[in-house]
């Protein structure tokens, strides 16, 4: 599917063209409402929500699905034990891996544009854990704050990266 238009007239809602696959992959989320949140904007995107054990609550909160609102049974969720296993069963090349992290050496306008991308977010109080880190060294971006708060809050930084990666692919197939 292709928009008519990237602008898009006043009050028209522009539809996504889903020619590329986006991942949004949570390493131990501790916060229900974050990830609700981040499930909805999936849906909105057509990305795949992938959340790796331990998580800081249940599935079945009815504040997760409060926060995803009537849409958390569309969310193409995957729910895995631990890291590795997420990575035998998706299979990303090690440039299709992005990490995210306030200690991020590359602004996330810096990106490379991809087809595919999976975009990996560590835990709201710990960030990502060290060995992930120091696996994709080269890949691991930040998102510019001012010194008056230690981070934006997870379910923002994901929709702000998301969309971005999703405005440079388009651009760069001129859509």
């Amino acid at each position: 599917m292709t928009p008519t238009s990237i602008t898009g007239e006043p009050g028209q809602q522009l539809r996504l063209p889903l020619d590329c696959k986006r991942h949004i992959v949570l390493v131990r989320p501790e916060i229900h409402w974050n990830t609700g949140n981040i499930g909805r904007t999936c849906i909105g995107t057509g990305a795949t929500l992938h959340l790796i054990k331990p998580l800081g609550f249940s599935l079945d909160s009815p504040f997760l699905k409060r926060a995803g609102l009537d849409y958390w049974q569309h969310v193409d969720l995957h729910v895995w034990d631990d890291f590795e296993s997420f990575l035998r069963h998706t299979a990303p090349q090690k440039e299709e891996i992005l990490l995210f992290s306030k200690n991020g050496t590359t602004p996330y306008w810096q990106m490379p544009t991809r087809k595919r991308l999976f975009l990996v977010f560590g835990s709201e109080t710990k960030g990502l854990p060290e060995s992930i880190l120091n696996a994709y060294q080269t890949a691991v971006y930040f998102i510019p704050i001012t010194d008056k708060i230690r981070s934006l809050n997870l379910s923002s930084a994901a929709g702000i990266v998301l969309y971005e990666t999703l405005r440079t692919y388009w651009v760069s197939q001129k859509l």
